[in-house]
């Protein structure tokens, strides 16, 4: 596995220019907040009602557009949950219609779209069974599974816990990284959204990141924050999350949360879900430590279709 902290390794241009833009994203996204609720643009949306592929342009559009990211003859990667092998009427992993809906908007714009994700059950058997492989690819999408040679670590220079961590290198080196999470019940962190999918980025031992889950989560996920969250909250998973499996925990709610905020949308996703997102340890960590605001920003938006 590639180290970047070894001085006898060099990194790419791309790679180097990769990560710095990462870090330096993550320092003015407060500033470009301020300046979007300054303007009166819609920072934060919470779509209700429709179809996947409804809801998800009409949050993108009241987002400012696909446009705003210039993405022709560019690479956007959009990473789903793909986590578990269970049916998408089970509300495990991402609704594959909602994950095809954003492949095509971007390949219309001009880009070569990848969907991938490291899951915790077997990955052919979750690619098929939550119907994502399938949907993903009749939309345009390099769907693959992950490779650990693939694995690159990354230095994380203002880690409380962590200091390195390898993180898939395609995400790192993608023009535009979409986290598309599905919002379910979590035995560990209550919920799981956006901070939480991007363990499908990690490699690792990840279950080590749960002894200590909050700091640990913020010091990997601060240098890999997405540009843009779409969470979701079609058919969510109330309990026995985060794998679930029987229908009587899953509830009907046609509602996705888009966002350029990682922080506000999780949560706006916990109140859907009816938890206080004060009172989620991983979501006070991330604010603290500045990824981002829990208070609803000023640029909220509420559609129903």
């Amino acid at each position: 596995m590639k180290d970047y902290s070894q001085e006898n390794e060099s990194l790419s241009r791309r790679s180097f220019l990769t990560i710095s833009a990462l870090g330096a994203a993550s320092l003015l996204m407060p500033w470009q907040r301020i300046l979007a609720q300054e303007s009166g643009a819609t920072t934060l949306v919470l779509v209700r009602g429709g179809d996947a592929s409804r809801a998800f342009n009409a949050a993108l559009q009241a987002l400012g557009g696909i446009t705003q990211f210039k993405l022709q003859k560019r690479t956007v990667v959009v990473k789903p949950n793909i986590g578990w092998d269970r049916l998408p009427e089970q509300a495990a992993n991402t609704d594959p219609n909602l994950v095809a809906a954003a492949v095509m908007a971007f390949k219309s714009a001009g880009s070569k779209v990848q969907v991938f994700d490291n899951t915790c059950n077997p990955a052919p058997l979750c690619y098929r069974h939550s119907g994502i492989e399938e949907a993903a690819k009749a939309a345009g999408a390099d769907v693959a599974l992950v490779h650990e040679q693939r694995f690159d670590d990354l230095p994380l220079p203002n880690g409380v816990k962590l200091k390195s961590w390898p993180i898939y290198r395609d995400w790192l080196r993608a023009d535009l990284r979409v986290n598309m999470p599905i919002l379910k019940h979590h035995s560990l962190a209550n919920m799981t959204a956006g901070l939480k999918n991007l363990m499908g980025v990690m490699g690792g031992s990840r279950s080590s990141i749960h002894n200590g889950f909050p700091v640990k989560l913020t010091d990997i996920a601060a240098p890999i924050l997405p540009e843009l969250t779409i969470v979701d909250a079609r058919r969510v998973l109330m309990a026995h999350g985060p794998t679930g499996g029987s229908l009587d925990d899953v509830k009907v709610m046609d509602a996705l949360i888009a966002g350029f905020d990682p922080v506000a949308v999780d949560a706006e996703a916990a109140r859907l879900f009816g938890l206080d997102p004060l009172k989620l340890a991983y979501l006070e960590e991330a604010q603290g430590r500045g990824l981002g605001d829990i208070v609803r920003p000023i640029g909220f938006r509420e559609i129903q279709l």
